[in-house]
């Protein structure tokens, strides 16, 4: 078929962090339409035919919940700590945001893209500590990453 690449959409502002939603019918994306940071939805794929602001006062790096009813972002960051946020929505024929609350707040480094991630239940975080800031200063842990982990647990604990 066709394999030209499309803008999906097009404006003077700057539009990242895109995150579809779980069932597939909507798009999250963060915008500085406004001036500063702040959460948007939008029908996907077709993201002309409506536009949501979800967060209020600045929101960054949006994921949905696994079950497509509440969205998570930060609010925050640059100078200050980072406030989680969550806002429940419907998103079903038509798309519908409530009132953000801030869940916790904390010092977490964003020198990566969107350095956190949401577990399946929505009820845990993982996030980057921003540990240059912290008071007295930190010593660095290791961090291990195991790639292939299957094949590494299957010749650790072989199959009786």
């Amino acid at each position: 078929g066709d394999r030209r690449i499309v803008p999906l959409i097009q404006t003077p502002a700057v539009e990242t962090s895109p995150q579809i939603s779980p069932d597939g019918r909507w798009l999250a994306y963060q915008s500085d339409e406004s001036g500063q940071n702040e959460v948007y939805v939008r029908p996907f794929p077709l993201v002309d035919s409506g536009r949501w602001q979800v967060s209020i006062g600045g929101g960054r790096g949006p994921v949905w919940a696994r079950n497509g009813q509440e969205l998570f972002y930060t609010a925050g960051g640059l100078t200050n700590a980072v406030r989680m946020m969550s806002v429940p929505v419907q998103a079903r024929s038509t798309f519908a945001a409530g009132t953000p609350r801030a869940l916790f707040e904390g010092r977490y480094s964003f020198q990566l893209g969107r350095p956190y991630d949401v577990s399946p239940d929505g009820q845990r975080f993982l996030m980057l500590e921003d540990t240059a800031s912290a008071a007295p200063p930190a010593v660095a842990s290791p961090f291990v990453v195991v790639l292939n982990w299957f094949e590494e647990l299957a010749r650790l604990a072989p199959p009786r």
